[in-house]
């Protein structure tokens, strides 16, 4: 985020640094574990991958679910998936990973998962309405990819997954999951989040079993555009602070 906006929108001191300094597979674990208390949470199902500077990746281990990574689980993969670092090993679905990352440079993150509300409207093959701030919290085009024929780790399968999403942000899975990407950690949290709260807020409007009402798409595109665009500043620190308050092996 911009440093002179940053200092109007919060020109005080507060308590800082935020977050103590973290490796990235400090950052890595912590976003794991922080997704997993959100909804990202079937089983050992799931995967990140988290792009570094000399071109190797980040990823969380197959066999570890996501609550229970530290920073020394994380494995280190070169561009074909081949584990380079550390013990555990790399899911068979990481075809799907390396192959978004060689077409779309600027992503530095991607997510996969099956999450819970995120997972009901990909089986109900719908896309979610907006019906609050947090689910408006980002503005880009919500893609629906309407057919599943197996699990990602097949290539050709994996290749329709990414032709689906193009150059969005994030899409729901048809009968699956959920996929998102974006530049870095904090981006990323941003955006799995939002997308889950506005999967679980939707479902519970519904659930009422009467009509709610979005709000309008304009308000809803305005409202992205400045939560998102700033890159919602402090947000993904205090998410990560509570999974360090509640378990500090998370950094181990």
């Amino acid at each position: 985020m911009n440093k002179e906006l940053l200092k109007q929108l919060a020109p005080n001191p507060g308590r800082y640094p935020l977050l103590p300094e973290l490796s990235p597979e400090a950052e890595l674990a912590l976003l794991c574990r922080v997704l997993f208390r959100e909804g990202y949470n079937d089983h050992i199902a799931g995967h990140i991958t988290y792009q570094q500077a000399d071109g190797t990746f980040l990823v969380n281990p197959w066999e570890l679910a996501w609550d229970e990574l530290t920073a020394s689980d994380i494995l280190t993969i070169d561009s074909r998936g081949k584990v380079v670092k550390g013990d555990w090993n790399v899911t068979p679905a990481i075809n799907l990973h390396m192959d978004i990352h060689t077409v779309r440079e600027n992503v530095g993150v991607i997510i996969h998962n099956h999450s819970h509300y995120g997972s009901i409207w990909a089986a109900a093959h719908r896309v979610p309405p907006i019906y609050d701030q947090t689910s408006a919290q980002c503005s880009s085009e919500l893609v629906l990819h309407h057919e599943y024929e197996g699990t990602v780790n097949d290539q050709d399968k994996g290749r329709a997954a990414i032709e689906a999403l193009g150059g969005a942000n994030w899409a729901l899975l048809a009968n699956h999951g959920v996929l998102i990407v974006a530049k870095d950690i904090a981006q990323a949290y941003l955006r799995a989040s939002t997308l889950e709260w506005r999967c679980h807020m939707a479902w519970s409007v519904e659930a009422l079993g009467t009509e709610g009402t979005p709000l309008d798409a304009s308000v809803a595109k305005q409202t992205g555009d400045m939560i998102e665009g700033n890159g919602f500043p402090f947000y993904w620190e205090a998410m990560a602070r509570r999974v360090i308050r509640q378990d500090s092996s998370v950094l181990e």
